[in-house]
């Protein structure tokens, strides 16, 4: 892998960056909205490393080098504001949250927030993820080494929502499943045909869709004030996310969060937190069909160090080969595959000028297949992130975001992420499905279009 320069050749004399023409009224929204992200790919193939086309009024900027991507998230990260399409309509979504909220606010969020987020905080919650996995390994078990399929993306969704609910909250949200899943189908639809409209009709119009939109969000807001007013009558101290977040303080002002803050950061975290987590489970089962050495290789670990038994977080660094399988899941299909923002004023990105308004998108999706740093960028390779091997430049790999705004979960993402496949490649092989063709879904996040059927086998006879 070529090393990445620390800082981008800032030219003497700003100029205007390549521009890719479209020849349409509309400039490249269409293929955008409908095929981000081989287009992409393509404006990078083509155009270099900073391209600029034209989103109908808008410009816009792909920016493929990751020392320009660091100039943006560090150096210029006062530039640019979160006031996208898509981050307004996450809004509507998920309330002013960490995701989606901005400046003073969300800095006193984030301070509030940040101590529930420590290493010996959310260890206490590894267990949970490790229960929650077993559970789900009996109940295969009456499916295993049948020709019944499962759609393992709602598998993981439900198992990563359960796993949202006991750690976050304390609260089985079985029961709440279909509703969850019906909200995150309808922000995930709404969001790439709000992207992709040339005029998209605002959410107060009285239309169907905007009817569906607000009932099923309506009702995901009031199950989550329900649970917490639950939790402030019954004055119990408990310890899970929601817990640390009622008690944690402002360091600055003493402050604590509102009742309505509290929703809006559970919201981001149900929401938001357990779908990115289950599709990158999906996907890394995915590529493990795919690849029997892979798969072999993570049997043989798991075997040598857990021998049959429940893994822990003490296991976490002895299983690095499964962390590797991990990582290189989210190289290749990283769950959010793009960072949008928007210009606040007139700057520079690479020596490049970039005006008041424009958008600059980060794609994951690219930087994570640039074959200048990259070997074989297309091929499913765990030993990339062997220990032996230097790690790749934090601005060149980045499936949780960089600077900033990056994912204040990740630790615990990346926890449940190793436990949760630690605990399902014991027990089972998985098999896709021939008849199955395996569509790419790039929404908020990056889903498999019409879920992913697969077979499992045991590994071990009962």
């Amino acid at each position: 892998m070529e090393s990445v320069e620390s800082q981008p050749s800032e030219k003497s004399v700003q100029s205007d960056a390549p521009f890719w023409p479209s020849g349409r009224f509309l400039g490249h929204l269409e293929q955008v909205g409908q095929d981000p992200l081989n287009t992409m790919i393509k404006a990078h193939r083509e155009y270099g490393e900073i391209v600029r086309i034209r989103l109908g009024p808008l410009q816009a900027f792909f920016i493929f080098d990751p020392a320009v991507v660091k100039e943006a998230l560090i150096a210029k990260a006062d530039d640019f504001a979160k006031t996208t399409r898509g981050y307004n309509k996450l809004r509507l979504f998920l309330g002013n949250g960490l995701v989606t909220s901005e400046g003073s606010f969300w800095r006193r969020q984030r301070r509030i927030a940040q101590p529930a987020f420590r290493r010996k905080c959310i260890a206490g919650f590894a267990a949970t993820m490790t229960e929650t996995a077993e559970e789900l390994v009996e109940k295969w078990g009456a499916i295993a080494d049948s020709d019944e399929t499962i759609d393992m993306a709602d598998a993981m969704r439900e198992l990563t929502l359960k796993i949202a609910g006991e750690t976050l909250m304390s609260v089985d949200m079985t029961g709440d499943a279909k509703l969850v899943a019906e909200a995150m189908d309808v922000a995930m639809e709404r969001f790439m045909d709000y992207l992709a409209s040339p005029i998209p009709y605002p959410e107060y119009m009285p239309t169907l869709a905007n009817y569906k939109f607000w009932m099923i969000f309506s009702r995901m807001k009031k199950r989550v004030a329900d649970i917490i007013k639950e939790r402030r009558d019954s004055g119990d101290a408990v310890h899970d996310l929601l817990g640390l977040f009622m008690a944690a303080e402002d360091p600055e002002t003493g402050e604590k969060m509102t009742d309505q803050q509290l929703r809006d950061e559970v919201l981001t975290m149900l929401s938001a937190g357990h779908d990115t987590t289950s599709n990158a489970l999906v996907w890394t089962l995915h590529e493990l069909a795919r690849h029997a050495a892979v798969a072999a290789e993570l049997e043989a670990e798991l075997d040598a160090v857990l021998g049959g038994r429940t893994p822990s977080i003490e296991d976490i660094p002895k299983i690095q080969y499964t962390a590797q399988v991990v990582k290189e899941s989210m190289r290749v299909y990283p769950p959010v595959w793009v960072v949008g923002r928007q210009a606040k004023r007139k700057t520079s990105l690479g020596g490049y000028k970039i005006p008041k308004g424009a958008y600059i998108f980060l794609p994951q999706w690219a930087l994570h297949r640039h074959p200048k740093y990259w070997d074989n960028p297309e091929t499913f390779d765990p030993s990339r992130f062997a220990p032996d091997k230097p790690p790749p430049d934090r601005f060149l790999y980045m499936p949780f975001n960089r600077g900033q705004r990056q994912c204040i979960g990740d630790r615990f993402a990346e926890m449940e992420l190793i436990l949760v496949l630690a605990t399902l490649a014991q027990h089972y092989r998985f098999h896709l499905d021939p008849d199955h063709v395996v569509e790419l879904e790039p929404s908020v996040t990056l889903r498999p279009k019409n879920g992913l059927p697969m077979r499992l086998t045991r590994r071990r006879p009962e």
